[in-house]
């Protein structure tokens, strides 16, 4: 039985570490460090090489980790063709499956597949992707994620203008589904956490933030699960 996101708690911020900055060569141990650490669920950046300029991992790694991990896998697919591998990473764990809105694959029917495997859903746009090109799936789906950074690479600097686009999704969200969260990815950190989140941002997803941070990564976290979450999401 997948973890469901609307099972986790609507009323505070949730802390997803990218193991995009974990130490590949020690990902299990990465991994098992951040929960403890009190992180909500563990993010997963699988690239192709072709829609963004990385490559980074497949089902199997997901398959390996799902093992060392009770948390939820919220897996981002910034893949060209969706549609072709979501089984496989259903299968291999994944219980949040995000896929890009500007990928190959029709959005309903990716959608629709999500659903069946019995996957939450959510739906990531790049900073350059109007908020309202989401607008007709909002209804449908889990989560909106707005990258604050182009995808591709850890480590880059957070992008001040996605604020407004947050701001925007939030004020729809509110009065065509409030059980659906906005979660941000990039450039993330203490520094720009209370600004996204007062746009409207619950879901913070942070790797370097979290994974290199000076004081150790459980204090990273007390300090992103500190902010209050822009409230009533449902």
């Amino acid at each position: 039985m997948k973890q469901q996101l609307k099972e986790l708690p609507a009323d505070r911020i949730l802390v997803s570490p990218s193991i995009l900055s974990a130490d590949f060569s020690n990902l299990a141990a990465d991994v098992r460090m951040v929960e403890e650490a009190g992180c909500d669920m563990i993010h997963l950046d699988v690239m192709d090489g072709h829609f963004v300029p990385n490559i980074t991992f497949g089902p199997p790694v997901v398959k390996s980790l799902r093992r060392h991990s009770k948390l939820l896998f919220d897996t981002h697919l910034m893949i060209s063709r969706p549609l072709r591998y979501a089984k496989a990473f259903a299968e291999a764990g994944a219980d949040l499956l995000t896929f890009h809105l500007e990928s190959e694959d029709p959005p309903s029917e990716m959608i629709r597949a999500l659903r069946e495997l019995g996957c939450s859903v959510g739906i990531s746009i790049k900073p350059k992707t109007p908020a309202e090109a989401v607008f007709p799936y909002l209804k449908e789906i889990d989560m909106v994620l707005v990258m604050t950074v182009e995808p591709g690479f850890g480590g880059q600097s957070f992008m001040a203008d996605m604020i407004p686009k947050v701001a925007e999704l939030h004020t729809l969200l509110r009065t065509h589904n409030p059980a659906c969260r906005i979660q941000v990815d990039g450039g993330i950190d203490a520094k720009t956490a209370p600004e996204i989140i007062r746009a409207g941002a619950s879901i913070l997803v942070a790797g370097t933030a979290v994974f290199r941070a000076e004081k150790g990564a459980a204090e990273a976290i007390r300090t992103l699960h500190s902010y209050t979450p822009l409230l009533p999401l449902r």
